[in-house]
């Protein structure tokens, strides 16, 4: 009699051949295998895992390294003399790239857990090639033309730290599934030593992977530092164009506490504000001086300056994303905005009563004002009215001059140096980048009375670690997304840490060894049952791979009339708990 299979068995072999299709191109089922991986396809198992690592952490900087996009956007123009974002492109293609590789990874471990041979197509090889051959020249490229921005990762581990360490944990616990199948199924006793011990050296050093993770954020809430000020850098140029009034009155709008601006000095001696070295990324200079646009900016006077529109490159660029949710009156302000002079942003500082702060960069040999360029800064900043402490002065070159000249200015440096090397300099203030400064060396500052300002601070999880580790104010670009940041993102005590902690072990541990006694639960139902006496067949099947082999269905039947006749259960019912079809036998009619 011959009886059709149930729907539950063509369900898993329409899944197992999906499974091995899709990896290996084996969709017919004779052109799948139990065999142990062969020496080469286990070589590419490893080439899949070390790509998969490479591009997880590719992926991970990216991600953190958002900060710092417009900084990495402003470094290509500079090499290429063309404003693009460069930061789309290297997005997309990580994403993509990393969908891929982690999706041959799960298809990987499901052959591992099912038992199939490892067998990928070459398809899929030139895939893994290119992928990680494409991800070790990023890594080079970045390293070579923007290696300041890896210390983005240690940073940002002081925020991210815990909550990876907790995912890292679940995958691993879950991953005890596979490991305790491998076990149960293999006939090697060094097989499975060795998988047991590399799986419990993973799991045991994640359990005391938090004696290593250090954040400023694991402290007693009574000690967090008051919220750290916010300077806005070249205003709020992610709300207006950057270094023009509107920008500056933008970020007086998002409750600023200082403005920071890029000051050159024209060539008839006029401080303005300008970050690069031409006009042609923030004005329209192509346009009115088209013989003139790769002209050093400050080989301009103040009237061609002032004369040159610094907002419509804004509405066409949109380099922050942010044009399209303006209204049309914001729209016309920001399109009729005009190069800004350093008295007009200390004019619009004073009304405030807001510090100022600004990087003044030194015209170019032959300019009229090489010499005198700290000379035509300091008057005007004298001749504006605004009151000397609200200035912070940056220029190193002649410090001693123009303290004498106006000794109310606060003296900042940006230059780390050791805290009595700047009280012996009459220094109060340091302006760093953020990854210039430990949370140790922020301590130390403000131990020493030194305020510490750190740039350029955009995501809040930076603000956060920051404000955790104590800094007195940051520099940002985003005034606007960090005015919605009231209290760090995350805080707890180190008792509270250390209940997590200690809380995730012991659910780990105890999974771990329900899913280990789970696998081996027949083996070890055997071993407890008193039973007086074994089949061999019992023993062997216990301890086999699973393969479709025509050996191991001998075994089986074997094992299961020895159990009919120790009067265990029927044969229908053994024969279906094990695998088999009562009737077709796998396909094979009887």
């Amino acid at each position: 009699m011959v009886k059709h299979q149930p729907l539950q068995v063509y369900e898993r072999q329409l899944c197992l051949s999906c499974l091995t299709g899709i990896y290996g191109c084996r969709w017919k089922r004779y052109q799948r295998s139990h065999d142990d991986t062969t020496k080469w396809e286990f070589l590419w198992s490893l080439i899949l895992f070390f790509t998969f690592s490479l591009l997880l952490v590719w992926f991970y900087f990216w991600w953190e390294a958002h900060n710092d996009y417009n900084e990495f956007n402003w470094f290509l123009y500079n090499r290429s003399g063309e404003w693009i974002d460069g930061t789309v492109p290297i997005l997309a293609t990580t994403a993509a790239g990393f969908t891929y590789i982690a999706f041959l990874m799960i298809l990987a471990l499901c052959h591992i857990a099912v038992g199939q041979q490892l067998n990928l197509h070459w398809l899929h090889k030139i895939g893994v090639s290119t992928a990680l051959l494409t991800t070790a020249i990023g890594f080079i490229s970045v390293n070579q033309t923007w290696g300041e921005e890896w210390a983005v990762i240690p940073i940002s581990l002081q925020a991210t730290g815990p909550f990876l360490h907790l995912g890292a944990l679940v995958a691993v616990t879950a991953l005890a599934w596979l490991v305790a199948g491998q076990v149960a199924r293999s006939e090697k006793t060094m097989f499975q030593v060795v998988v047991l011990l590399l799986y419990l050296s993973v799991l045991l050093g994640l359990y005391m992977a938090p004696l290593s993770i250090t954040s400023p954020c694991i402290m007693e809430h009574a000690n967090l530092t008051p919220r750290p000020d916010i300077i806005g850098h070249q205003g709020a140029p992610m709300l207006a164009p950057e270094n023009t009034i509107l920008s500056f009155q933008r970020a007086l709008q998002m409750n600023v506490s200082g403005l920071e601006a890029d000051v050159a000095i024209s060539l008839d001696g006029v401080p303005f504000l300008m970050r690069d070295r031409t006009l042609r990324r923030t004005t329209d200079v192509e346009k009115v001086f088209p013989a003139r646009q790769q002209d050093d900016a400050s080989s301009f006077n103040w009237t061609d300056l002032h004369s040159l529109n610094a907002g419509q490159w804004f509405l066409k660029e949109d380099p922050f994303w942010t044009v399209q949710s303006m209204a049309q009156r914001e729209v016309m302000l920001v399109g009729n905005q005009s190069v800004c002079s350093l008295e007009q942003l200390l004019r619009l500082a004073t009304i405030h009563n807001h510090t100022v702060v600004f990087d003044l960069r030194r015209p170019p040999h032959g300019h009229p004002c090489y010499h005198s360029w700290i000379n035509d800064t300091l008057g005007v900043i004298l001749l504006s009215g605004i009151p000397q402490h609200l200035v912070m002065w940056t220029p190193d070159l002649d410090r001693e001059q123009v303290r004498q000249v106006a000794p109310g200015l606060q003296q900042t440096s940006v230059e780390k140096l050791p805290p009595q090397v700047l009280h012996q300099q009459g220094i109060s203030r340091l302006l760093l980048r953020y990854s210039q400064a430990s949370p140790d060396d922020i301590r130390e500052f403000s131990r020493s009375n030194v305020s510490v300002t750190l740039y350029t601070v955009n995501e809040p999880w930076l603000f956060s670690v920051l404000w955790c580790s104590g800094v007195s104010s940051v520099s940002s670009e985003a005034p606007n997304i960090l005015r919605k940041v009231p209290y760090p993102i995350w805080l707890m005590s180190p008792d509270e840490y250390c209940l997590i902690w200690v809380a995730a072990d012991l659910i780990s541990f105890t999974v771990v060894i329900g899913i280990f006694v789970f696998q081996n639960y027949h083996i070890i139902r055997w071993r407890l049952s008193g039973m007086h006496s074994y089949n061999p067949e019992q023993i062997m099947l216990s301890a086999a791979v699973r393969r479709s082999s025509r050996d191991l269905n001998i075994m089986k039947e074997k094992l299961i009339f020895s159990e009919v006749s120790n009067g265990v259960g029927s044969a229908e019912d053994l024969y279906m708990e094990n695998g088999f079809d009562y009737y077709n036998n796998e396909g094979i009619s009887h």
